[in-house]
């Protein structure tokens, strides 16, 4: 007899296997108990018959609580009705542990207890479907980027700067050092790497002292920064673009399932695979007003204007050549209108918002070091940034993916702390 997984349970028709897993839920009629076992790829329905395991087995079965964990033989055979096709006829069963009465029943619960409970939550169809999107979307991001002659290079998570501005930034104690502080980003460290290696990536944690309580913010996510030496602007909304796309249909091919557990519009997803827009700074602002918002030019976009703007399109948005006074000292100025950053933002549709932030870098040495006088920036502490102008500089771009926001989008969830396993918000830092 032999152990498998239930997500291979198709290929053992007929034949007797071991399954090790927990009883999700149970019912009984009479002579015979249902019992939903899940094993962390999927679930099937076990099939207890008293004639044919016998009283003893019988017992066992009826002593099983919610989450009990187990050790079920049984022979696989074909049922229309069951969601995988298949059915385990029970032939014997050993428990490895009665659970307590679990907390988390068949009923409404609110978000405060979930969240409390959020290492017990992890379990439900729910969260194991979320936590294999995830898990797709981060191998998918990888995978376009090794195939494209990425190679990754790994940032520092203590730093002794900021990247994307100092009001945000986590600081903690570092030795005789005094003071360093927790990631915003790996971007700078990329751009030294792709002086050695052309093109590079990181994958990490990052920090945000943001005090928000939007459904779109974190203070601990997880995001990917690519850099690229020799790519300018348009090529670098190209290549974002492409990976989105690779992205989409890495999902459509490996979770349909866990979409359609989640009620994921998945025609809604397919849309989106097809070629995105790209308008202005000046042309979102239009846009936005004759819509009627009330935003200015030289505004940011918040959460509601990114709803906006998508609400009527199938595919994302690139939103380019921003104001350079709302954006960071390191992008590069547009040749055309200097008062303009060679920038793009990509927003999501179906109202998910910004996914993507990149820019061109500033390559040129004098210019970077007076926009850093500009934004009273210590220039000893960004001098090792500034050497990479001083040593063979050469046109180069980079961006950044949110990963739980760009899995909301793709699992259709409209809050940001269902795209990790232990969200860490203002208000949350447990379990």
């Amino acid at each position: 007899m032999r152990k498998i997984y239930l997500k291979e349970i198709e290929k053992y028709d007929g034949k007797e296997v071991l399954v090790e897993g927990w009883i999700r839920n149970k019912r009984s009629s009479g002579k015979i108990q249902f019992l939903i076992l899940r094993d962390g790829t999927d679930e099937i329905q076990a099939v207890a018959f008293l004639p044919n395991i016998g009283e003893e087995k019988f017992k066992l079965c009826e002593q099983l609580t919610m989450e009990s964990s187990v050790k079920i033989s049984g022979t696989v055979r074909p049922d229309k009705r069951a969601p995988s096709g298949y059915e385990l006829d029970i032939t014997d069963i050993e428990i490895l542990q009665i659970a307590d009465e679990f907390p988390i029943q068949k009923k409404e619960h609110g978000v405060t207890f979930l969240l409390d409970n959020r290492h017990l939550w992890l379990r439900s169809r729910r969260q194991n479907s979320l936590l294999k999107i995830r898990h797709t979307v981060y191998y998918a991001i990888c995978e376009y980027l090794n195939q494209n002659g990425f190679y990754r290079f790994d940032s520092p998570i203590l730093t002794p700067n900021a990247c994307e501005g100092t009001t945000t930034l986590f600081e903690v104690p570092y030795f005789d050092e005094g003071s360093a502080f927790l990631s915003q980003s790996g971007q700078l460290y990329l751009e030294t790497g792709i002086m050695s290696l052309g093109k590079v990536y990181d994958f990490g944690p990052t920090f945000r002292a943001e005090k928000s309580k939007t459904r779109k913010h974190l203070t601990e996510f997880w995001m990917m920064d690519a850099e690229m030496a020799f790519v300018e602007h348009k090529k670098n909304m190209k290549i974002q673009e492409d990976l989105i796309r690779f992205v989409i249909r890495y999902v459509l091919e490996k979770n349909m399932n866990e979409l359609e557990i989640l009620e994921r519009d998945i025609a809604q997803l397919k849309k989106a695979d097809a070629p995105f827009k790209i308008i202005t700074y000046k042309e979102m602002i239009e846009i936005l007003q004759a819509k009627g918002s009330k935003i200015k030019y030289g505004d940011d976009m918040g959460a509601q204007e990114e709803e906006m703007l998508t609400d009527d399109s199938d595919v994302p948005f690139f939103v380019e050549k921003w104001p350079k006074e709302i954006k960071a000292f390191y992008m590069k100025l547009d040749r055309e209108n200097p008062d303009l950053s060679l920038c793009a933002d990509l927003i999501a549709p179906e109202k998910f918002g910004e996914i993507i932030g990149g820019s061109e870098r500033e390559d040129d040495y004098d210019v970077l070091k007076s926009r850093m006088a500009e934004e009273n920036m210590t220039i000893k502490e960004y001098q090792w940034y500034l050497d990479l102008r001083k040593y063979g500089s050469v046109p180069h771009s980079g961006f950044g993916v949110g990963l739980e926001r760009l899995i909301g989008w793709m699992s259709g969830v409209k809050h940001i702390r269902e795209a990790i396993p232990f969200p860490r918000m203002i208000n949350r830092l447990t379990p």
